[in-house]
């Protein structure tokens, strides 16, 4: 806890003086905003101090030792959830382009009933620490851990992306601060949140920024529908009139421009939210299957309603802060950038007490998604890479909890690198790509593993393998990552979204090279398809670890 402390006044030194940020006017302190963002900082470290106590085996470090009851559970999976692409990300591409930036919203939230009524309870019953245990209850566990950690570390990677560009644009807004400094102290702080804490105390930062979050975005919806004299079409001509888009924000193809490419990206938000690694993790936070199932009725419900709410947020934007000099630059843009919508809205709503306020949690909102993610990353090096693989799951306590704190720290300063090179991307957008990876590669795998029982090893580690090479490889050739962040004339691949592709691609390879699968192995595999089904219907044996 040394380090913790000696960490926390090195913030608040660096945030004691403003800094200047690319050659702007050096920004004001917000001594109220600061404060807040200080309280809550203080708050969540004691809450990794308590939970420090609970973190020292690997079952409390990764799923709070299944403690968690199904209500805290579906409150900390929507705070997981809605992270900095949906609070700003979402409310951006609302204010940006209108009726188009709710494609996001629509396909985070579908995704729920295909988890509720396909994932959830078999999931629960057969998985112990991370998703790659599904597959290694009857196929040859070498191989999909493997393929399983690479393709969580890719989902993972491009999520902490979006998180941490948020993070950095939030604290330079807020304090003045330099961006990459910005970006540098959220990393060191989610590093050491999730070293000394483990699932336990991101979960209950998750729930208490949860429950912050709903209430300071319920209120900025209030308010913005209280100006507007709680007249929607008053409100919706007043957006017309001031975005310059027009009655054009009002209908969709200002932000996805073809068929193609809505497809595409609905695809990988509806069936990418089932193969989320850090969210398929806490269904093993709870005691059994029916609080698995508690959770995601919870978390629907609380997810739906906070994106009703950046619908209205970000159309609350529009009306409020264009054309307002005090918020906007002399070209018309926002000051801060448009990923700020959100945090510049609280300012004008409440003044420097909500932008504290909003601040405060949209830091939390962040700091938890990105503890999620190092937890979820660390126990596919760990427990998947290292202990079942390397150590053919042979391995002390000792020894594997260093491993993941490692790994923890190492994923924090990717973190902080990537999120440096990656500063002008729309933290949403980012999050879509990371949605179709783990729709092309992990919800595939998944869904076959629990419901065909001709699904083999080979075909599962081909067909996946194939699946991750070819969503990634399009990934960065699309126009968003070869042009926009590398910086080339045009793109090789057309789409900024290749889903559409990628997830039809891995379901025939898988089911190509299991039926033409005729070896011993392929045998066991179809044989080990009866045990388990009896397992995931009923839960008997959930406490085993299972390994072939």
């Amino acid at each position: 806890m040394k380090i913790l402390i000696t960490l926390l006044a090195l913030s608040i030194l660096s945030l004691g003086a403003p800094i200047d940020v690319s050659g702007a006017e050096k920004s004001e302190v917000n001594v109220v905003a600061i404060g807040m963002f200080l309280a809550f900082v203080v708050g969540t470290l004691l809450i990794t101090y308590y939970s420090n106590q609970k973190s020292k085996s690997a079952s409390g470090f990764y799923t709070a030792g299944g403690s968690i009851t199904g209500l805290q559970n579906g409150t900390a999976i929507a705070g997981d959830y809605m992270s900095a692409a949906s609070f700003l990300g979402i409310t951006a591409l609302v204010f940006s382009n209108g009726f188009d930036g709710l494609i996001y919203s629509i396909g985070f939230l579908v995704g729920w009933p295909i988890i509720l009524f396909l994932i959830a309870e078999k999931f629960r019953n057969l998985g112990k620490f991370t998703f790659a245990d599904i597959t290694a209850y009857r196929l040859n566990a070498k191989p999909l851990r493997t393929l399983s950690a690479m393709s969580a570390l890719s989902v993972i990677v491009f999520y902490l992306i979006a998180q941490m560009v948020g993070a950095g644009q939030l604290i330079q807004v807020l304090f003045g601060l330099d961006y990459m400094i910005a970006v540098i102290l959220v990393g060191i702080l989610m590093i050491c949140y999730v070293v000394f804490g483990g699932m336990h105390a991101t979960t209950w930062v998750q729930i208490i920024k949860a429950i912050l979050l709903l209430a300071g975005a319920s209120f900025m919806a209030f308010m913005i529908l209280y100006l507007t004299k709680f007249d929607l079409t008053y409100f919706f001509n007043q957006a017309i009139e001031h975005h310059q888009e027009g009655k054009g924000i009002m209908s969709p193809g200002s932000f996805v421009k073809d068929p193609i490419s809505a497809l595409s990206l609905g695809l990988a938000l509806m069936f990418g939210t089932a193969g989320l690694p850090h969210i398929l993790m806490r269904f093993f936070t709870v005691k059994d299957a029916k609080e698995a199932r508690k959770s995601v009725f919870y978390a629907t419900g609380l997810i739906g309603y906070f994106y009703i709410l950046t619908f209205i947020i970000g159309f609350g934007a529009i009306v409020l802060l264009l054309g307002n000099p005090e918020f906007t630059n002399a070209d018309g843009t926002l000051k801060g950038g448009a990923n700020m919508v959100a945090i510049i809205l609280a300012e004008a709503i409440g003044g420097n007490v909500f932008l504290g306020f909003i601040s405060a949690v949209a830091f939390a909102t962040i700091l938890a998604v990105v503890s999620g993610l190092a937890i979820s990353g660390a126990g596919a090096i760990s427990h998947d890479l290292f202990v079942n693989v390397i150590k053919n799951g042979n391995c002390d306590h000792d020894l594997e909890m260093k491993v993941t704190r490692g790994s923890t720290i190492a994923l924090g300063i990717l973190a902080i690198i990537l999120g440096i090179i990656f500063e002008k991307q729309n933290v949403a957008f980012t999050v879509g790509l990371a949605f179709a990876i783990a729709a092309s590669v992990n919800f595939p795998i998944l869904l076959l593993c629990i419901y065909w029982k001709n699904l083999t090893t080979r075909g599962a580690f081909i067909g996946g393998l194939c699946g991750l090479v070819v969503v990634l490889m399009l990934v960065i050739l699309s126009p968003s990552i070869w042009v926009k962040s590398f910086g080339f004339e045009s793109a090789i691949f057309p789409y900024d979204h290749p889903a559409l592709f990628t997830i039809p691609l891995t379901f025939i390879l898988i089911w190509l090279f299991s039926i033409t699968d005729t070896g011993k192995r392929a045998e066991i595999d179809k044989k080990g398809f009866v045990a388990q089904d009896f397992r995931a219907q009923s839960g008997i044996g959930i406490s085993e670890a299972v390994d072939h």
